[in-house]
C-alpha cells in the first residue's frame, strides 16, 4: 500500500495562511517564496499548508503562465492537501539562468523545491508544459512520485514537433507575445467560458504578454524536444488523466494514447472544455485531484 509523506508536527516555513485568493482573477499577489536552485537560478514558488496529516501536492502550470494559475484549484483543494506550486524556470518570478533548459533541469527544480520543503514524496501534476514536466519527475525521481495527474498534455508532440516548436518561438520572437494572444484565447478556453468568465480570461492573458521572451523560446524549444514515451509503461502509480473534449493543442487522442500505455491509469475527458481545465473547470479538476488522494491511500 502506499502511503503519503506526511509534513513533521513542527513543520512550517512561515507559511502564508488563508489560502482564500480570489479564484477569479490572477493578478492578485500571492507572496512567492524564493530559492536559489543547486545552478544558482532563482525558484518562486508558493506553499500553502494544510494539517500535518495532509497529503501533499505538487503542481506545475502550462507555457506562459505562472504559479497562480493554480489558485482557483487551490480553492478546492484548502485544508484538504499541502499544496506546492512554482514558477517554472524561465516564467513568472523564477529565473533562466545558464544552465539548458530540458524537462529533465526542470524536473529537477521541482526536486529542489520539495527538498528544501523537507518533502521526500509527494502526488506530482501539472497541466500542459506543467505536465511533461510532471512525466519527466515521475520517470526520474519514481521513488518520490506517489500519485501522478496529467492535465491537457501528452508524452510527445509527434514528429514534426521540433520545427513546429521552433517556429513558435522564432513567431514570438520576430512578432512578440502579444501578437499570439488571440489565437492562444481561443486555444486555452472554450467560447462559452470566454463570454461568461472575461476576467480570467485578461488574467491569463496578462500572465502570458509579460513573460520574458528568452524564458518562453527555451520552453518552446523544451517541448519541441521532449519525448517521455519510455517512461509511460514503467508507471506503477496511480495516474490521473485529465484532457478537455475540444482541446485543439493537445488532443484527446494525445491523452488516449498515454492512458493505453500507463496500467490502470484512470482518463476523463472533460466536455466542452479547451486547453487550460484547471482554469476552465477548477472544481472539477480539484475534486479529480482529491479522488487521486484516495487512491493512493488504498
Amino acid at each position: 500500500m502506499n502511503s503519503f509523506h506526511r509534513l513533521p508536527t513542527n513543520f512550517s516555513l512561515d507559511a502564508q495562511g488563508g489560502g482564500a485568493n480570489n479564484a477569479l482573477t490572477m493578478t492578485q499577489e500571492s507572496a512567492p517564496r524564493i530559492l536559489e536552485a543547486s545552478d544558482g537560478t532563482r525558484l518562486a514558488y508558493r506553499l500553502r499548508q494544510a494539517a500535518p496529516e495532509a497529503p501533499v501536492i505538487a503542481l506545475v502550470h502550462s507555457l506562459g503562465m505562472d504559479h497562480r494559475f493554480w489558485d482557483p484549484v487551490a480553492l478546492s483543494l484548502a485544508g484538504r492537501a499541502t499544496l506546492v506550486t512554482i514558477d517554472a524556470r524561465g516564467h513568472g518570478r523564477s529565473g533562466l539562468g545558464q544552465t539548458p533548459v530540458t524537462a529533465q533541469r526542470m524536473a529537477d527544480d521541482l526536486a529542489e523545491v520539495l527538498d528544501h520543503l523537507g518533502v521526500p514524496s509527494a502526488i506530482v501534476g501539472g497541466a500542459s508544459m506543467g505536465g511533461c514536466i510532471a512525466l519527466q519527475f515521475a520517470g526520474s525521481h519514481p521513488q518520490r512520485t506517489l500519485g501522478l495527474a496529467l492535465m491537457d498534455t501528452t508524452a510527445w508532440y509527434g514528429p514534426t514537433a521540433p520545427k513546429d516548436w521552433e517556429d513558435r518561438a522564432l513567431n514570438a520572437q520576430a512578432k512578440g507575445l502579444a501578437s499570439m494572444v488571440d489565437f492562444q484565447k481561443t486555444r486555452w478556453f472554450s467560447d462559452s467560458f470566454r463570454a461568461s468568465h472575461p476576467e480570467i480570461v485578461q488574467a491569463s492573458v496578462d500572465t502570458f504578454v509579460a513573460n520574458e521572451l528568452q524564458g518562453y523560446m527555451a520552453a518552446c524549444r523544451m517541448m519541441g524536444g521532449f519525448d517521455a514515451r519510455p517512461v509511460l509503461a514503467q508507471l506503477r502509480i496511480p495516474t490521473l488523466l485529465l484532457v478537455g473534449e475540444e482541446d485543439y493543442a493537445t488532443p484527446v487522442a494525445m491523452t488516449q494514447a498515454m492512458h493505453e500505455e500507463i496500467a490502470g491509469s484512470r482518463m476523463e475527458v472533460i466536455l466542452g472544455a479547451r486547453h487550460l481545465t484547471p482554469l476552465e473547470v477548477p472544481d472539477r479538476v480539484g475534486a479529480a485531484l482529491i479522488d487521486l488522494c484516495s487512491q493512493v491511500l488504498r
